[in-house]
């Protein structure tokens, strides 16, 4: 997402309004997402082939994407008990394929009205965003439009190996970040300045608070959680516990490994 203009505050969308619907005349292969609509065939390793069978792909104009958890490590002060705390930054906005779901007939109807959600900060990776540095200049980028974090690609913290979110349907990937920062330091968030951002805004709880709330569906962002649970991972943070590892006793801190992810240095 490119950035431009004066931050604009936050506004509540409470609803939507079609002012075109162009899907009757649209090519596959305009506008937002791409669909390649494919007739396939297995070639497979004894010469043998498939049925034919129908195959689509979704892609976005641009194909992959970062998202960034900030985080704040605290003391924890009297309330809490002399423990450390983790807290995250949260971004706010309305999500219009989410709004639409109340318009359709679903097999399972939803239990709730979606339409703004809280997530973590993320954005489209840009042609300028090549090279070993490309992931973590445009995770800077979108701190700064999305949370108001002013920060560097040095302070980028890598959370494991990539993932495909809808891997049956997109061919999206995407990179995942921490960022530790003073969250009540932050500045308004800088937005894009289109009107599909308008009304976001920035939350800040406990990483325990945002992945209780992922679980029960008060955040129904996938990436959201996999990266609260991989920035925990990384920190040696243990949120059904509400602790760090070395404030374990000795014996249990002994045994405890990250799943995949490295620890802070």
């Amino acid at each position: 997402m490119s950035g431009a203009g004066a931050p604009r505050p936050p506004r509540d969308v409470v609803d939507l309004e079609i002012v075109e619907d162009r899907t009757q005349r649209s090519r596959a292969d305009e506008g937002f997402l791409r669909v390649r609509r494919l007739l396939l065939r297995n070639v497979y390793g004894d010469g043998g082939r498939s049925e034919p069978y129908p195959c689509d792909i979704v892609s976005r104009i641009r194909t992959d994407a970062v998202a960034v958890v900030v985080y704040e490590l605290g003391s924890g002060g009297a309330a809490g008990a002399g423990r450390r705390t983790v807290r995250v930054a949260l971004k706010t906005g309305f999500r219009a394929p989410l709004f639409f779901r109340r318009r359709q007939a679903l097999t399972q109807p939803d239990a709730r009205l979606y339409g703004a959600i809280a997530e973590i900060v993320a954005g489209m990776l840009e042609p300028e965003d090549v090279g070993p540095d490309g992931v973590d200049r445009r995770a800077v980028h979108e701190c700064l439009e999305e949370s108001g974090i002013a920060t560097t690609p040095g302070r980028m913290e890598p959370l494991g190996a990539e993932s495909f979110p809808s891997p049956g349907v997109a061919d999206e990937k995407v990179h995942f970040r921490a960022c530790e920062a003073r969250l009540d330091e932050r500045g308004a968030p800088q937005g894009d300045g289109s009107a599909m951002e308008e009304g976001g805004g920035v939350v800040v709880s406990t990483v325990q608070e945002a992945i209780a709330a992922c679980r029960t569906g008060d955040i129904p962002d996938m990436k959201t959680e996999i990266a609260l649970l991989r920035l925990c991972d990384r920190i040696g943070y243990l949120p059904g516990l509400g602790c760090f590892v070395d404030e374990l006793p000795a014996d249990l801190a002994a045994r405890w490994r990250p799943l995949g992810i490295d620890r802070r240095p």
